[in-house]
């Protein structure tokens, strides 16, 4: 859907990253695999989780064809639920697009939980949400809080305000808003590090 180059958010997390020696991080919602290979080209560890079994195994083929097994653990797993990892476990956590998927607020609250568990203290949490001034935002079908389904697709959109209401046991760095693709989709970039 979004070919394979890295994505805008990939490389300014990358910066963040290399500033802050940050070369052990968590990828939920990998896709297929175009932010993973880019963090590991670039000398970081990732353990790359994604519901998508086809996704898994796409990421999988292009790690070895990349020789990059060594940095990539590749993991399907559903993210509603606990995160198969041990507590404070990596530096930061990377996703693109995941939390506006079809998750709830309720969804939401306890997925930043888990990150906040698994990350290591002063950890970073970087993710990147479709917002209010998306051209979508509003059409299709209403799913509820934030979500409209189009296409069969939902997708949760978030204002500033529910960005902040995500907060519990983090600091928010910053959050820049920026242009995606051809339609083009509006996202905010948000980095929040772990108190």
């Amino acid at each position: 859907m979004f070919g394979f180059e890295p994505s805008y958010s990939a490389k300014k997390a990358l910066e963040t990253f290399k500033k802050n020696n940050i070369t052990n991080i968590i990828e939920l919602g990998a896709g297929l695999g175009r932010d993973t290979i880019f963090f590991a080209q670039n000398g970081i560890y990732v353990h790359a989780i994604d519901y998508s079994l086809s996704a898994t195994n796409i990421i999988k083929k292009r790690s070895k064809e990349n020789n990059l097994d060594a940095l990539i653990k590749i993991e399907n797993h559903d993210i509603r639920k606990k995160l198969n990892c041990d507590n404070e476990n990596f530096q930061a956590c990377y996703s693109h697009m995941l939390f506006c998927m079809a998750l709830t607020n309720q969804d939401l609250k306890d997925l930043n939980q888990e990150i906040l568990r698994v990350l290591k203290k002063d950890g970073f949490n970087i993710y990147t949400v479709r917002n209010h001034m998306d051209g979508d935002f509003k059409k299709g079908t209403h799913r509820g809080e934030d979500m409209y389904e189009m296409n069969g697709f939902i997708v949760h959109y978030f204002s500033e305000n529910k960005i902040k209401n995500l907060l519990d046991g983090f600091t928010n760095i910053s959050i820049e808003n920026f242009d995606e693709g051809n339609f083009p989709r509006k996202l905010s970039l948000v980095i929040n590090k772990k108190k």
